[in-house]
């Protein structure tokens, strides 16, 4: 039996988060478990949306991150981060879309799921496309004065909260 289609497709978050995923090299939606999950031709999934998903309450995405990254943002800020059920253990972060949405910070959280995910030959590619799409963010962005910069080592991105 299909699940019940859970997302609004006229929210703005949704709508904002869309566009940053969709930015990226082979990345395609499919729905499923009633949410929008977004994943990468010839790789994984690496985002998927928490629309009061089991009765959590808010309006989320959970992304593919890497390990302890998720107890790291939790304990950050426990009002916009969270760790996922079913996919915390796994390192996966909650991100709410729905209280104060950072959304610089939140296309490097997506961009780190989406290099984790995608085929080797894709992730020499990643375009600053995805950096331009959150920079642009309308209304429906809460800017700080101070936006989250990814910090790189190597192998991956570090974000400074």
């Amino acid at each position: 039996m299909a699940h019940p289609r859970k997302y609004d497709d006229s929210n703005p978050a949704i709508k904002r988060l869309r566009e940053l995923c969709l930015a990226l090299p082979e990345v395609f939606e499919k729905e499923a478990w009633g949410e929008c999950t977004f994943r990468v031709t010839g790789g994984s999934m690496f985002a998927m949306t928490d629309n009061n998903h089991h009765n959590s309450g808010h309006v989320a995405v959970w992304v593919k991150a890497l390990a302890m990254v998720n107890e790291i943002l939790a304990g950050s800020d426990p009002k916009r981060f969270f760790i996922p059920p079913y996919m915390g253990k796994r390192g996966w972060v909650g991100v709410r879309l729905d209280h104060q949405v950072k959304w610089n910070e939140l296309s490097a959280i997506l961009k780190d799921g989406y290099l984790m995910s995608a085929p080797k030959k894709f992730r020499a590619g990643t375009p600053a496309s995805l950096d331009a799409v959150a920079a642009s963010a309308g209304p429906t962005a809460k800017r700080t004065s101070k936006p989250a910069r990814p910090r790189k080592t190597p192998g991956h991105v570090r974000y400074e909260i």
